[in-house]
């Protein structure tokens, strides 16, 4: 029998006791707490402090749908990505998923829509990502920013699906994205589109 979320969160809550941070950067802050653990004791957590992002599927007409490739230095490969940024200070997720859609793919989005969000990196990150869907799409001029290169891809969804089984695509956002804008179509369907499936 399922427990109650209520019946088992004391056995599974932390408190935080003391918070240091111990590096602040252009993008990440980086913190050691002290914790308090369900059952009284006392233990350390090393975490990163993030802003936030959107990840945006745009997608056109046809069913269509724009990923880029980019080089990932951490990793030092090349990745298929959708278009992802971000959130900077003050501005919401909307208008931070407007913003990448037409600086990573100089693409207008004439409709934009809420697809749901998830956690990346949840033993060591408070990194949320918000994904959008884009459509109604303007080809605009790209607007990358200084230090990001960038190439458009446009392939079929049902192309991009592949990828993920065959491991061509193995960024996780990407693949939260694609799988979970697939499902929020499949149950809500007022998609203005068909995907190519």
């Amino acid at each position: 029998m399922k427990q109650n979320l209520s019946d088992t969160q004391n056995q599974l809550l932390e408190s935080t006791l003391h918070s240091r941070e111990i590096f602040k950067g252009k993008l990440l802050h980086v913190f050691k707490d002290q914790v308090k653990l369900p059952d009284e004791t006392e233990s350390s957590r090393e975490w990163i402090k993030h802003p936030g992002a959107c990840a945006i599927l745009p997608v056109f007409r046809d069913g269509s749908i724009m990923l880029i490739r980019q080089f990932r230095y951490p990793v030092k490969q090349i990745f298929y990505e959708v278009p992802a940024g971000k959130i900077d200070p003050g501005e919401s997720p909307v208008t931070t998923a407007i913003r990448e859609t037409k600086e990573e793919t100089g693409l207008k989005a004439g409709s934009i829509e809420y697809v749901g969000h998830f956690y990346p990196a949840i033993g060591y990150s408070d990194e949320i990502i918000h994904i959008y869907v884009a459509w109604d799409l303007i080809q605009l001029d790209q607007q990358s920013d200084d230090d990001e290169f960038v190439i458009n891809v446009r392939i079929p969804f049902s192309e991009a699906l592949s990828m993920i089984q065959n491991n061509e695509i193995s960024d996780s956002k990407t693949i939260s994205t694609l799988t979970k804008t697939r499902m929020w179509w499949k149950k809500f369907h007022p998609f203005p589109v068909e995907f190519n499936e």
